[in-house]
């Protein structure tokens, strides 16, 4: 239908007539009261005697003469109402007239289909105009399609305003789409449904039928109007079948056809949109959907579009775009794969929905169901796969929800992925899509996982609730990750191992069960600016030869360390802030390495930097303060609650122009036979002394300057209080102890000296050694109470380090 037919109706025919020369209007309801005036009609009949002159004829009774105008006829004349202010009283019913003049015969059986002679045909047309009641007006045209209601509405402007009355296009418009709300169509491949009262269009049902009139309908069992141009048919596949044999429909020239070459050579007119198929309520479980051709499908029907609309395969894809479906689009229905359980069939190449190569299809608003343990729901692979896919729910499958592979690119965006039994996004063999707000989450294995050489795009994602790790980095992948929030996982947020690389930048990773970020086996990340906190474990944990750049991220509020270094791991860490942890800030130790610099570690439960077990570490120009231990070159190092710095167990660090100050227990602690090289260091105002050394230990010690320490442990122990006293058992001075064989003390417990006087005078004691330690006896936790005053308590010892990743079971069973 030529689109002019779906005029706006502010878009009016002007008519007009001649009278002495002169042109007057026709006139219309809006403009005047008086439907006659402008254009006076013979003898001035009105309405009412106009019929009744119909009735009579000229040789009715009463003569040739008009007959009189009734009062209530005469009344109508009186004045108009607006053309949607509908008038309830109808016009006086027309009868034939019998032979004394009185009409007997009802007008819906009169035989004859001509005006009789005598009829003047202008006061038919002026009654029809201008005086038919707006609501008989209404009805007569709710009967009409959409062709025949464009053209009455071209017939003046009366009829104009009421042939694009909304209503009675919102119920023609829903007799042929169903759909709720209008549904408009600005451009190939996109849909949206907008409220009436927020669109543009004076009338947006009429507008809505006029971008989707060109579409052909899938709809069983029904039967259109005679007249109706709308193609209807009963499949998909006989649908698809039309549009291919009308596509090859060759123009008059012989040239290449628009609707197959693009370009009609003999008008040079350009291509029209895809082919529209608008696909009805129902199930649809016929043979397997390939689409190759640009062509849409767009589910039909009231209420909730998508669930009502549903394609279903037990064998083979539910729905293949191919290569040619570059304008291609399926939206609002249901996909399913059902693999019958008892088949033989294999189904490893056999998706809900597959793309292959060289299509850019779209889909959008699609619910994407798949049974098959063995293969995923949604497959896009091959070089030159460049889908749209959006505002998806890819949930409940029982395999991968969608796989992204071997070159394919494509943008995934606003989809719902969640419960699927596998990962909820797999991306492999050098796949590069982009993938923008997506909601990943309750999955039973892992959020999103990317392994050999995959790639990818991946922005302001929500990940979430994930059995395993929210984002899994393996085998030489390398995404990019920004602006994603990875949160609440059952175990830990991002896992980089096995030579994986990655940037992840800008994120949000908290809450976590286990580590925040993981990194391990060669692997090599950037991990910047990102907020990792409120784990139930560490922040980052880097371990079996990890690497990493780890940089500018803000890390707190964890419960074990903020950075977690060990087993030869090498990383580079710098400019990050670490802070308020409920353990220590870097903690290194069982041969781990790194560059730390430039950091800011404070107000951490333990150690800012803890290093020991031979780690060696570079530390520089970190600032170390108001937490509660210390560090290594050129580094301010104050105000914490331990020691300093604490170097332990066959560790062999070089400390060097460093200010350690102000520490609440001693400033550089070494113990457990741990060596150390210290240089030009300034050590002062430290609460339990300057340096501190445990028995066998000979640090290497030249150019420091060690004053105005306070020496409190020193000072108690002279003073003949338990040391528990100065310590709690929150921090280990370092002095002499014991154990005392006649209370049965365990390897585990220490008494201070004092206490060995007082409360264990005259039992067999054994000295230990000088070191870092606690008094049990101060705390209460040996039989007898102490008497120096000590304040019962409970030992405590603390898990170091966090747990050791999960891997994804993906490839297990792919």
């Amino acid at each position: 239908m030529p689109s002019a037919s779906f005029s706006s109706s502010r878009s009016y025919v002007r008519r007009s007539r001649r009278k002495g020369g002169h042109r007057i209007p026709l006139p219309s309801r809006t403009q005047s009261s008086e439907p006659c005036e402008s254009v006076p009609c013979p003898n001035n009949v009105t309405g009412s005697a106009m019929a009744a002159t119909a009735c009579a004829g000229p040789s009715g009774s009463g003569g040739g003469g008009s007959p009189p105008v009734p009062a209530a006829a005469a009344a109508t004349t009186a004045g108009h109402h607006s053309p949607y202010d509908l008038r309830r009283k109808s016009p006086p019913a027309y009868h034939e007239p019998g032979p004394s003049g009185t009409c007997s015969l009802p007008a819906r059986k009169r035989p004859r289909t001509s005006l009789p002679q005598g009829v003047d045909v202008c006061n038919v047309s002026q009654y029809l105009q201008y005086e038919l009641p707006d609501e008989v007006l209404l009805c007569i045209l709710s009967h009409l399609t959409e062709r025949d209601l464009c053209r009455v509405a071209q017939v003046c402007k009366r009829f104009n305003t009421i042939a694009n009355d909304t209503e009675l296009w919102k119920s023609l418009y829903q007799s042929v789409f169903e759909y709720d709300t209008p549904l408009m169509h600005p451009a190939p491949c996109q849909f949206e449904f907008v409220a009436p009262d927020e669109c543009d269009a004076d009338n947006p049902w009429k507008e809505s039928f006029r971008q989707l009139y060109y579409g052909i309908h899938v709809r069983p069992n029904f039967r259109s109007k005679k007249d109706s141009r709308i193609k209807h048919f009963s499949t998909i596949r006989a649908a698809l079948e039309y549009v291919e044999e009308r596509s090859g429909v060759t123009c008059s020239s012989g040239g290449g056809c628009a609707c197959g070459a693009g370009v009609c050579t003999c008008r040079r007119a350009p291509a029209p949109p895809p082919a529209l198929l608008f696909v009805h309520a129902g199930l649809y479980q016929e043979e397997c959907l390939a689409i190759d051709t640009d062509v849409q499908l767009i589910g039909c029907a009231p209420g909730n579009v998508a669930e009502s609309v549903v394609l279903e395969r037990e064998a083979e894809s539910t729905l293949t775009f191919a290569e040619g479906a570059n304008r291609a689009y399926a939206g609002h229905m249901t996909l399913k794969f059902s693999p019958d359980a008892t088949s033989t069939m294999q189904h490893h190449k056999h998706y809900c929905l597959e793309v292959s190569d060289n299509c850019s299809p779209t889909v959008d608003h699609c619910i994407i169901r798949s049974a098959s343990v063995v293969g995923a729901a949604v497959c896009v692979s091959g070089a030159g796969a460049n889908p749209v896919i959006k505002h998806c729910d890819i949930s409940d499958c029982e395999n991968v929800g969608l796989y992204v592979t071997d070159y394919a690119q494509g943008a995934y965006q606003d989809n719902e992925i969640s419960r699927n039994a596998l990962a909820g996004i797999w991306v492999k063999n050098f796949a590069n899509p982009i993938m923008r707000r997506n909601h990943i989450h309750h999955g039973r294995d892992v959020g999103i996982f990317t392994f050999e050489n995959g790639l990818g795009y991946f922005e302001a994602n929500d990940i979430h609730n994930n059995r395993i790790a929210g984002f899994e980095v393996k085998a030489g992948a390398n995404p990019t990750v920004v602006h994603c929030e990875i949160h609440h996982g059952q175990t830990g947020g991002i896992y980089v191992h096995e030579s994986g690389l990655g940037q992840f930048i800008d994120n949000k990773i908290h809450s976590n069960n286990f580590a925040g970020v993981w990194i391990t086996s060669n692997s090599n990340p950037t991990i910047r600016r990102n907020e990792i906190y409120n784990g139930h474990q560490g922040g980052v944990y880097i371990f079996g030869e990890g690497r990493g750049l780890i940089e500018h991220n803000n890390i707190y509020g964890n419960a074990l360390a903020g950075i977690q270094i060990r087993t030869n791991s090498d990383p580079i860490v710098r400019h990050n802030k670490i802070h308020h942890g409920q353990h220590g800030g870097i903690y290194v130790h069982e041969k781990g390495q790194g560059l730390i610099e430039e950091n800011e570690v404070y107000a951490n439960t333990l150690a800012g930097v803890w290093i020991t077990t031979g780690s060696t570490p570079v530390l520089r120009r970190n600032r170390i303060h108001s937490g509660k231990q210390g560090v290594l070159e050129e580094n301010d190092i104050f105000r914490n609650a331990q020691a300093g710095v604490l170097i332990s167990t066959q560790s062999h660090p070089v400390l060097r122009r460093n200010r350690i100050f102000d520490g609440l227990a001693a400033g550089v602690e070494i113990t457990n036979n741990a060596t150390a090289t210290l240089e030009h260091n300034q050590i002062f105002n430290n609460r339990f002394g300057g340096l501190c050394l445990a028995s066998g230990v000979s640090p290497l010690v030249r150019g420091n300057k060690i004053f105005s320490n306070q020496d409190a442990v020193e000072k108690a122990v002279g003073g003949g209080q338990c040391l528990y006293k100065i310590s709690s058992y929150t921090s280990f001075p370092m002095h002499d102890f014991y154990r005392c064989q006649t209370c049965n003390t365990t390897d585990r417990n220490a008494i201070c000296v004092n206490c060995i006087k007082t409360c264990h005078s005259g039992h067999d004691v054994e000295f230990i050694r000088h070191d870092r330690f606690f008094c049990d006896c101060g705390a209460g936790t040996l039989s007898n109470q102490c008497q120096l005053q000590g304040e019962p308590t409970q030992d405590t010892d603390t898990l170091y380090d966090s747990a050791a990743p999960m891997e994804s079971h993906t490839l297990m069973v792919n």
